[in-house]
């Protein structure tokens, strides 16, 4: 296994850390084995990455034989597009290291929770393009094979996470031009990977508004899209597990502990 730990700069000098686990192939097992890839982004507002929403989901991966990689981005005071040029040059490094990590850049899956869904998707789909394009990169050799979001922030409309968007946009929030460039349910088209989400009916932090319309977006556009609506739970389960948790039952769901299971089932049958 290796582990890799490296930084990755942003557009204006700002860092974000990028670390991955890469199983090792064997001579007895199939030496020259190309494994699908999940690059995760946690959550946490803009102002932050959380804990529960990185190396923990890592590690469900590797077990279904997939290299786990996380990116902890660049949050306030950075503001857009600091961290969506970030996130273009970890997909990049992956391209790059892709013989010597063992990846199959067929099979790239972004998965991002809450405001890191925001930015996963802001990457996916053709919204961060010229953005992206300006730093240099290709957004279309780089867009990821397929979509995967936790309680993602989608709308920069009325249903939006106020403060993820406040946190983005910093000075330049309420920018009609940016808020629009952010506003993911207004640019899902055929470029738009395979999505699968999913959301509990009874957040109280990021409305399941924000799914529904992703849903209602890819449905109008012919983006499959899978999407799992719990009926229970509040934001930022992660896992809903102790292992995601904050002392206690805090943080404990049985009604969503299953997405991850139904997430790598969509994963086979989206790569068959």
């Amino acid at each position: 296994m290796q582990y890799i730990d490296t930084t990755i700069p942003g557009n204006n000098g700002a860092l974000a850390r990028f670390t991955g686990y890469v199983p090792d192939n064997s001579e007895e097992i199939v030496p020259d084995r190309l494994r699908p890839t999940v690059l995760i982004i946690p959550g946490g507002g803009y102002s932050r990455t959380s804990d529960r929403e990185a190396e923990p989901i890592a590690l469900q991966f590797l077990p279904a034989d997939y290299n786990a990689f996380v990116l902890r981005y660049s949050c306030a005071p950075s503001v857009y597009p600091t961290a969506l040029v970030q996130v273009a040059a970890a997909v990049q490094m992956m391209h790059d290291h892709a013989r010597e990590w063992n990846i199959d850049t067929n099979r790239i899956t972004i998965l991002g929770f809450s405001a890191g869904g925001h930015l996963a998707a802001n990457f996916a789909t053709t919204a961060g393009d010229d953005a992206i394009r300006e730093q240099g990169y290709d957004p279309d050799a780089l867009r990821p094979n397929a979509l995967m979001l936790g309680y993602p922030v989608i709308t920069a409309g009325e249903f939006r996470h106020d403060g993820s968007f406040r946190m983005l946009l910093g000075d330049n929030y309420l920018d009609p031009t940016l808020m629009h460039e952010v506003s993911i349910e207004e640019h899902i088209d055929e470029k738009t990977p395979p999505v699968f989400v999913w959301h509990t009916m009874t957040d109280d932090c990021v409305p399941v508004e924000n799914t529904l319309q992703l849903i209602a977006a890819c449905h109008a556009a012919n983006v499959p899209i899978e999407a799992h609506l719990f009926p229970q739970g509040g934001h930022g389960l992660g896992l809903g597990t102790a292992m995601t948790g904050w002392g206690g039952t805090n943080g404990i769901e049985p009604a969503i502990q299953s997405w991850p299971t139904l997430a790598l089932d969509w994963l086979s049958r989206t790569f068959a």
